[in-house]
């Protein structure tokens, strides 16, 4: 018999690969961070031996989630943008009015236990992997990440222009190069978190600077994280300043390519779709918030075989980190706007959906042969959920009870890298306390400073 680190036996497999791999009473072995063998359980007895035995009869295995765009420093705005909505006092665009004065107003260990948070809460609803945004002190979520155990590529917000963004906030363009590209060389040799390039919207990034940051990009052979076609006022911006938009803009002086990752790329037209899939631009679909702003053509991406991740946005704009729910909302959404109006039930079913936000989220964090399918070889980010809860009951179909009936919660046990980090729904690397006090003596300081930002 073979020793191996992990035997988990008794799940019921959905391996989300190429071959729709279901295995009803399976068993996967794990040796260090990658799968080695998965089969049926009754085989398992004769083959290893595991140090570790997760029991996981009446749960289904299968990949963690990459949430292609999340806003680590933001988690403590949880709900804070829905209580202004309430009074009345909610302005357009919330990105410059109230989340980067936020952001400026934060201090390192700040970030950090903005960190632990956002993670812990990624981790406990089936994420195992995030792609930050660019934010203050990426450092700290690298720190964060490290200790909690997910995977991750953290990025700094990086800005060198701008009317009314703090002052905090602004790099000279050289500057911005220089720490761009030292971030990701510190983090270049760390296993699971590493650091990518950041363009935070073209509003606010020179044209030197979006230039010089694409040719980094290629140099270092590292993603640039960035905000496009997201809102009207962006389009508009575009049109006034260059005579082109968003993306027709980053085409024309050399910056759209490969290493472009392009959350939101909500208001895109045809031409501009083109672009994206003859220059293999990354996009991400926040199912949340993206309805707000255009009508998402999510449909189009996929039958276009766009390379299109999905994310949460964050917990500043909608509270929730459960990409089940992102899933959820973006079924819905689609077909509101490329379904109905066209007589047609379902443009995409729930199980569609679902196998593209793991397949899609993979591509988006360029780590398809790694990651988003379990299958021997591909590193162990995976996931045991519960099958038999009242609402899941009865479990007729896995994947359609992953699709239709699944959300955060029922998510107990949570592997990355071959190590369990969550077990019955405990996590087992970071004792949070030290966090949540911190954030008990410090809220009210966060809030005073983000309400003399805004005022």
């Amino acid at each position: 018999m073979t020793a191996v680190d992990l035997l988990i036996r008794g799940a019921c497999i959905d391996a989300f690969d190429e071959a729709g791999t279901q295995i009803v009473d399976g068993a996967i072995a794990i040796s260090g961070n990658r799968i080695q063998w998965i089969g049926s359980s009754a085989e398992i007895d004769d083959l290893f031996e595991g140090k570790e035995i997760i029991n996981a009869v009446g749960m289904i295995a299968m990949p963690g989630f990459v949430d292609a765009h999340v806003h680590t420093a933001q988690q403590f705005l949880h709900g804070k943008l829905s209580a202004i909505r309430r009074r009345g006092e909610l302005k357009s665009p919330m990105w410059s009015r109230y989340l980067i004065p936020f952001e400026s107003g934060l201090e390192p260990e700040d970030v950090y236990c903005s960190g632990l948070a956002a993670y812990a809460s990624m981790i406990s609803s089936g994420t195992t992997c995030f792609l930050e945004a660019g934010g203050p002190y990426p450092d700290e979520m690298g720190r964060a990440a490290d200790e909690i155990g997910i995977r991750g590529r953290i990025a700094l917000s990086t800005m060198d222009m701008g009317d009314g963004i703090p002052a905090v906030s602004i790099f000279s363009t050289d500057e911005a190069l220089k720490r761009n590209e030292e971030l990701v060389k510190r983090w270049q040799r760390h296993a699971r978190v590493n650091a990518w390039l950041s363009l935070r919207q073209i509003m606010v990034n020179t044209s030197e600077l979006t230039k010089g940051m694409s040719a980094l990009s290629k140099q270092l052979g590292t993603p640039i994280h960035t905000h496009l076609a997201e809102g009207s006022y962006e389009v508009d911006y575009a049109i006034k300043t260059w005579g082109l938009r968003p993306a027709e803009y980053m085409e024309n002086i050399g910056a759209l390519h490969e290493h472009i990752h392009a959350a939101h790329s909500v208001l895109l037209s045809l031409p501009e779709l083109d672009l994206y899939q003859d220059r293999r631009v990354s996009a991400c679909h926040c199912a949340f918030n993206n309805y707000t702003m255009g009508a998402p053509r999510v449909l189009e991406m996929l039958h276009r075989g766009i390379r299109l991740g999905f994310g949460t946005d964050g917990a500043a704009t909608r509270g929730s980190l459960d990409m089940f729910e992102v899933v959820h909302a973006a079924t819905v959404g689609q077909q509101a706007v490329g379904g109905t109006p066209y007589h047609i039930d379902p443009p995409i079913t729930n199980e569609q959906m679902l196998a593209a936000a793991l397949r899609g989220g993979a591509q988006a964090a360029r780590l398809d042969r790694q990651i988003g399918s379990l299958e021997v070889g591909k590193l162990a980010d995976l996931i045991l959920v519960q099958a038999d809860s009242y609402a899941q009951f009865p479990n007729y179909d896995p994947r359609i009870t992953l699709a239709e009936s699944t959300v955060g919660p029922n998510v107990r046990t949570v592997i990355i890298d071959g190590r369990v980090v969550m077990k019955d729904r405990v996590l087992l690397t970071v004792d949070l306390a030290a966090m949540k006090e911190r954030l008990r003596h410090q809220y009210g300081n966060l809030m005073e400073r983000f309400e003399r930002a805004i005022a």
